[in-house]
């Protein structure tokens, strides 16, 4: 099924619920609140409007609706693709490479160089290098949890060092 199909499809549901669901809140009000036959039928037309209610949000949010999992894109089923890439311009972005100054470079030397061998090892492998946790764990051989705690103790250090040149400044 093409999505072209499947939004249809999906529009079209959502319709014919909400024209069902508006019947029966017509046909509920027509009911005579005194009458026992009529109090039944209006605990089953209320079941049958909460079911469509529960339908029709299911279909716009394309999942479950009160599920806090999934996919969090409101009206999943009738998104609107662009076919037409030619709307957008390029998006082949590439940084410009910088080149530090003096000054730069002594402020990185200076916040580096309060963390302790192993701080510094693992924050520069995991942010400059961008190995994963258990990447640097198996290189330095020590556990996944230790490098945690040495890149957050690295990166509170780092935070609170470059607080204190922000504040010079």
């Amino acid at each position: 099924m093409s999505n072209q199909q499947l939004e249809n499809w999906a529009d079209k549901l959502i319709v014919e619920y909400e024209e069902g669901r508006k019947e029966l809140n017509e046909m509920k009000d027509r009911l005579n609140p005194d009458d026992l036959g009529d109090q039944e039928d209006k605990k089953k037309i209320n079941s049958m409007i909460n079911d469509m209610s529960f339908s029709i949000k299911w279909l716009k949010k394309g999942r479950r609706p009160g599920n806090l999992r999934g996919i969090d894109r409101r009206s999943a089923y009738q998104r609107r693709a662009l076919i037409d890439m030619d709307l957008f311009p390029s998006l082949d972005i590439k940084p410009e490479e910088r080149v530090l100054n003096e000054e730069e470079k002594q402020v990185i030397i200076d916040v580096l160089i309060d963390l302790s061998h192993r701080e510094r090892q693992c924050y520069l492998l995991h942010m400059a290098n961008g190995l994963s946790m258990q990447a640097i764990a198996d290189e330095l051989n020590v556990s996944k949890s230790a490098v945690q705690i040495y890149i957050n103790r690295a990166k509170k250090k780092i935070k609170k060092k470059v607080s204190c040149y922000t504040s010079v400044i």
